[in-house]
């Protein structure tokens, strides 16, 4: 499938129609970049590495078949990506945080696909703690985002039964100028349900307050900072550890100066959409939550204008098991799927000079 294409003219006239609609006389063209969250379920390449549990990835545990299953993952991967708000930005994201990735040449392996290879992406990686050994990352467009610094940050967790300390992934940390503004992202892959929602309850809030800790000592330094916290927060946008830890609000209004913005609450809470399923019942544990400065109505920088979940025709189960569910890559073996999440993402506007 070729990548969409749209002129800029027509981003323009639809942005311009959507945010000033109210305003008939002011027309004003605007850019527009999608900046993205996908979990990419399980991208490990067919290689045994013996300083982590990787024999326990899917793809290890196939007999056969290894390598073409891991081509066709990557396209898949690749198709996703390539897609991701090109119907109104005419491109792939700017920006894109992902999770469950095996190690930096997976990632390597899905930009240089043809669909995306265009596109310049550049790769931020850190090896985590994990013990199946799966990280968080950025790919980001070389000629869109200019990183100015990253960095990588533990998230302590232990056993609910032992004390002892378990490994679970890092948070990274990225600043740097989109299009000359300076915005700063931290992507997460919060600890699992694994024991039950309840036990393991302690573990997401330990992770949201290592992203609060990154937040507020952004804006210790700049009040004004534009964050972008995103993640597969595998817990819900109404669970503790988003609305006290994070203290994030559903509603514009009220945030305040430092406040964060979550546009999935409403989403899930009003609407009951939803990234990934089980047991016949929805969750929205991948979000994009946003602080107060991208939501200012001075589009002479970048501010956010719109969420949405893709959640495309081909990306949901028509039959089986997991039928109207994601439609995942590995069920009894590689479905030919994509994954057990759809991706999520805004879309950040600013007036074109």
């Amino acid at each position: 499938m070729k990548p969409l294409h749209i002129s800029i003219t027509v981003i323009c006239f639809l942005l311009t129609f959507n945010l000033f609609a109210q305003e008939p006389k002011e027309k004003k063209p605007f850019k527009v970049h999608a900046i993205a969250f996908y979990n990419l379920e399980n991208l490990f390449d067919t290689v045994n590495d013996t300083t982590k549990f990787d024999e326990r990835s899917p793809i290890m545990e196939m007999k056969a078949n290894r390598e073409e299953v891991y081509i066709k993952k990557v396209q898949n991967m690749a198709r996703v990506i390539a897609e991701i708000g090109a119907d109104v930005t005419g491109n792939s994201p700017a920006i894109i945080g992902v999770c469950e990735v095996e190690n930096r040449q997976v990632l390597v392996d899905v930009v240089n696909d043809p669909l995306l290879v265009g596109r310049d992406y550049g790769i931020i990686h850190y090896e985590s703690p994990d013990v199946r050994g799966i990280d968080v990352a950025l790919l980001y467009q070389k000629k869109l985002f200019r990183p100015i610094s990253h960095s990588s940050h533990e998230v302590k967790i232990y056993d609910h039964n032992t004390k002892e300390r378990r490994q679970t992934r890092d948070q990274l940390l990225v600043s740097g100028e989109l299009d000359g503004d300076l915005i700063h992202l931290v992507v997460n892959h919060w600890p699992s349900r694994s024991g039950g929602e309840a036990k393991s309850r302690v573990n997401r809030v330990a992770a949201a307050k290592v992203s609060k800790r990154l937040s507020d000592s952004l804006q210790s330094i700049d009040p004004y900072a534009k964050i972008l916290i995103m993640g597969d927060l595998n817990d819900n946008p109404t669970n503790e550890s988003v609305k006290k830890v994070l203290k994030a609000e559903g509603d514009k209004e009220d945030v305040g100066l430092k406040g964060i913005y979550n546009p999935y609450e409403n989403m899930f809470r009003k609407v009951g959409l939803g990234t990934t399923a089980y047991r016949d019942a929805w969750s929205l544990f991948d979000q994009i939550l946003v602080t107060k400065p991208l939501l200012e109505k001075d589009y002479s920088s970048y501010r956010f204008y719109r969420a949405e979940i893709f959640s495309r025709n081909y990306l949901i189960s028509k039959h089986g098991r997991w039928k109207g569910y994601p439609f995942r890559s590995f069920s009894s073996g590689f479905t030919n799927g994509f994954s057990d999440h759809f991706p999520v993402y805004v879309y950040v506007v600013k007036e074109a000079k």
